[in-house]
């Protein structure tokens, strides 16, 4: 699956899935963006994973029928990375757990929306997937309306789920329903 797409100022993205050669640019890419949010569940430089560890997990990931890893790229440089992560057991196979990750410098040109709906529509179409999950920052607004404006609803509240910038803040947990 590879599509391209053009966002605000004419910039053309061209959208992916993850392959195993992509672990150290895709780990770089975490790295950055953990310093440019405070809606991340890790800072500049925090996100330590092994090279070969995660390559193997990327490999895992993309055999997984009900799990997918999507870049957004400009000129082969990630600038998003669209995930939605599956349990391959029984009980709890039909959730997906959705994140999305951009850099600083492309939000709010329409990115976010066309990666969750590339997302949303490969769930509907696997054939395993009946339900979406997602947590987000309750300060992540823009995030949060999306999110709405897609149809997820707000299911729970983790307390001071997270310490960012001295303050700790709350989680929201949403969720959407799949037909």
């Amino acid at each position: 699956m590879m599509r391209n797409v053009t966002i605000k100022n004419n910039l053309e993205v061209t959208i992916r899935e993850a392959g195993h050669e992509d672990a150290q640019n895709m780990i770089n890419f975490y790295n950055v963006v953990g310093g440019e949010s405070d809606f991340l569940s890790f800072g500049a430089g925090e996100f330590k994973r092994d090279i070969q560890d995660y390559k193997e997990y990327i490999t895992a990931t993309s055999s997984e029928p009900n799990s997918i890893m999507l870049l957004a790229a400009i000129h082969s440089e990630i600038i998003a990375i669209a995930t939605i992560n599956s349990s391959q057991k029984e009980r709890t196979k039909h959730v997906g757990t959705l994140g999305i990750v951009i850099s600083q410098k492309y939000t709010g040109m329409g990115l976010g929306k066309i990666l969750m709906n590339e997302l949303l529509e490969w769930a509907r179409q696997n054939g395993i997937t009946k339900k979406i999950s997602l947590v987000t920052n309750e300060n992540n607004k823009v995030a949060i309306e999306l999110y709405k404006k897609l149809g997820f609803e707000v299911e729970g509240l983790l307390k001071q789920d997270n310490f960012v910038n001295g303050a700790y803040c709350n989680t929201i947990m949403m969720g959407l329903l799949l037909p």
